[in-house]
């Protein structure tokens, strides 16, 4: 179950921080800065680390998205009919880590305002449905489904 984990993290990870990346240019942001809030989550003093703190703003978004990974194939395994519907269950479990990422963890730990701006929640969905949950559920599929004996 390890490739994949380790495929689905590879492809849903840099489809999302390639385009976090794009939004930060396009507010007119710097990357690094971006990738320190990341690791800022784990390590509030990654922020004044600069390149080591951004590197780490990759470690940090790699395990989380390794952690992503690991729940659906973890949840695919339970109930192997969900590799058959790849794009509803990506789906699904795009809302599902939306709201633990974006209603529960990031309030919680970076005290943001609640509920999040209208952008956040249409560019954040997004992310989470297009860019991480449908590449994870089609990399189970590929990887996951029963396979007659």
């Amino acid at each position: 179950m390890l490739r994949p984990i380790a495929v689905a993290t590879a492809i849903s990870g840099t489809l999302d921080i390639l385009f976090a990346m794009i939004l930060t240019i396009g507010f007119g942001r710097h990357i690094p800065d971006m990738l320190r809030f990341v690791a800022s989550g784990p390590f509030p003093g990654a922020t004044g680390m600069g390149t080591s703190g951004a590197l780490l703003g990759l470690v940090v978004h790699f395990a989380l998205m390794a952690i992503m990974a690991t729940g659906l194939m973890l949840l695919i395994r339970w109930r192997p009919d969900l590799a058959g519907t790849p794009l509803r269950t990506g789906l699904a479990y795009g809302i599902v880590t939306y709201f633990i990422l974006n209603w529960l963890v990031v309030p919680l730990r970076f005290h943001t305002p609640f509920p999040p701006k209208t952008l956040s929640i249409a560019t954040q969905l997004f992310a989470h449905l297009v860019l991480v949950g449908i590449p994870m559920a089609y990399v189970a599929r590929r990887y996951l489904r029963a396979r007659p004996w």
